[in-house]
């Protein structure tokens, strides 16, 4: 969860005043107080997803003016929306907590020549995603990783910030020749993957390569009914599609080396798909020319089956809207264990989407999994 007072915490569970401020910006920052042209804003929503490739997506309706040519504030030729929800409190002061940089894709406007303006953007992802190599490129084995994570975000943006939470992964090197064809954001994700991280555009604008999140957390937030609470409504639904309950992790490359290798499965026995139960094996295979160990490929296959633990049980929630919550937050969810009840249930929940709107009448939205902890091992065939 984005860093917030505890003021503001207490406040949303009360009556409050809800604020909202998007900034044009014309040239690239970072950080959470950037230099703009102040846009009003009407309405919309941001739209945020742990596994999607491009993590945030905004949508903005504005009554700024319709661009009139190429260098128009709106026009969707290189800047970015930085957009915030916060509160007002009593006293005058104000909290704003930041939702991101997005970068302007498509206006329109169906009032022509003065209606409103709706705006479609997306986060910094999208230009890593579009910048595609123009030819094969090849990278020497004694690069380090960090060289190459710098080198594949810096060509498309020459200023941009880049965090490693763990310093000494980005020293290590490639350990082998690698041959990408044209695809930049795959030879990016399948670098950050072997080292058992994530990496993303946060709410800063700043690349981020981070530990894959758990899902043994404490919750950083509990969505709960009755008096002062924040739930608005509650479905769920069981699925087994799409769930996968080992991965298959192999190194590929065009050299001698032998290919490393590893099976990483949930093991949990509390998890309904816990591999060797009555739910079967249903493995996912993922291979990458970044692997060159065993024990990369055991931190790979680990966070691709981290996004899988908790499924098949999902809960759609809506609630008084916390704009500090991002995808991967665990959450507490109490709610009646039937109705009419007394009695509550409390479950804790990983966060998979949440979309915060930008209206004071909307409630927050967010699909999560239940958490059933941890325990994930080896195994062979």
């Amino acid at each position: 969860m984005r860093a917030v007072s505890k003021d503001f915490l207490d406040t949303l569970r009360g009556s409050h005043v809800a604020v909202f401020r998007a900034r044009v910006c014309e040239t690239y920052q970072t950080g959470v107080d950037p230099v703009g042209v102040e846009v009003p804003i009407l309405g919309g929503d941001v739209q945020a997803a742990s596994t999607a490739k491009i993590r945030s997506t905004l949508n903005l309706t504005t009554s700024h003016e319709w661009p009139k040519n190429a260098a128009g504030l709106l026009a969707p030729y290189g800047n970015e929306v930085f957009v915030e929800r916060g509160i007002k409190y009593g006293n005058g002061r104000t909290e704003f907590v930041g939702l991101g940089y997005f970068r302007i894709n498509n206006p329109e406007q169906e009032e022509a020549p003065v209606g409103e303006v709706d705006l479609t953007a997306t986060d910094r992802m999208s230009g890593i995603v579009d910048g595609r190599f123009l030819y094969p490129r090849q990278f020497a084995g004694s690069m380090t990783r960090g060289a190459l994570v710098e080198l594949l975000v810096t060509e498309v943006y020459p200023d941009a910030e880049i965090e490693w939470d763990t310093p000494s992964l980005a020293a290590q090197t490639l350990g082998r020749t690698i041959v990408a064809e044209r695809d930049r954001y795959q030879t990016l994700q399948d670098l950050v993957t072997s080292l058992g991280q994530v990496g993303y555009f946060d709410y800063r604008g700043v690349f981020v390569v981070r530990a894959a999140p758990t899902v043994t957390g404490s919750p950083s937030w509990t969505v709960d009914g009755g008096a002062n609470g924040v739930l608005v409504k509650m479905s769920r639904s069981i699925t087994r599609e799409g769930i996968y309950n080992v991965v298959v992790a192999t190194g590929e490359a065009t050299d001698t080396a032998p290919p490393s290798l590893a099976a990483v499965a949930d093991l949990n026995p509390a998890s309904p798909t816990r591999y060797g139960s009555r739910f079967g094996p249903v493995p996912r295979f993922y291979s990458s020319p970044f692997i060159t160990t065993n024990e990369q490929a055991r931190s790979a296959a680990a966070v691709l089956l981290r996004k899988s633990l908790g499924l098949p049980y999902q809960v759609d929630l809506e609630s008084i809207p916390n704009p500090a919550l991002e995808p991967d937050d665990v959450i507490k969810v109490r709610y009646p264990s039937r109705k009419r009840s007394f009695s509550l249930r409390t479950e804790n929940h990983i966060i998979d989407t949440i979309t915060i709107p930008l209206d004071a009448q909307t409630p927050v939205s967010m699909r999560t999994r239940k958490q059933y902890g941890e325990e994930i091992g080896d195994v062979t065939a």
